[in-house]
């Protein structure tokens, strides 16, 4: 009952490009969309773009129930704020420097004429050992 079925030749492999002809694929990045809440179409958007004013500085909008709740209620968050002032006030009176402090790049780390001499000799061997770029 069972019949025989012809098997097909294997087909040989690609050829494996050369290496002298690969193509690379530049740089890809994923962006985070701005807001984390899901597209809706129907959703008004509104065109006009304002940036901060004098009172955005003064302003923070009051916190969720969920907030509250994983801050520890209303009684922790008032206390943790009250230290945070207290803190602030510390820090002014004294001199003291800020909690929060902008980040300062250091400058590139300079080397001696003698390092650069030795950079320079290496780097020079390291071209005449290899093979030529076409």
């Amino acid at each position: 009952a069972q019949q025989a079925v012809p098997v097909p030749d294997p087909v040989p492999a690609a050829p494996a490009p050369p290496q002298g002809n690969v193509t690379t694929l530049g740089e890809v990045r994923a962006l985070k969309p701005e807001d984390d809440q899901p597209l809706d179409l129907y959703r008004f958007k509104n065109p006009v773009k304002f940036g901060d004013n004098r009172f955005s500085r003064d302003w923070s909008e009051p916190p969720s129930p969920e907030q509250v709740s994983m801050g520890g209620g209303y009684i922790m968050m008032g206390v943790v704020k009250g230290v945070m002032a207290a803190a602030k006030g510390v820090n002014k009176l004294t001199g003291g420097p800020s909690q929060i402090q902008a980040a300062v790049a250091r400058p590139p780390p300079e080397l001696s004429a003698e390092q650069q001499q030795r950079a320079l000799q290496f780097s020079q061997q390291q071209d005449a050992g290899a093979p030529p770029v076409k």
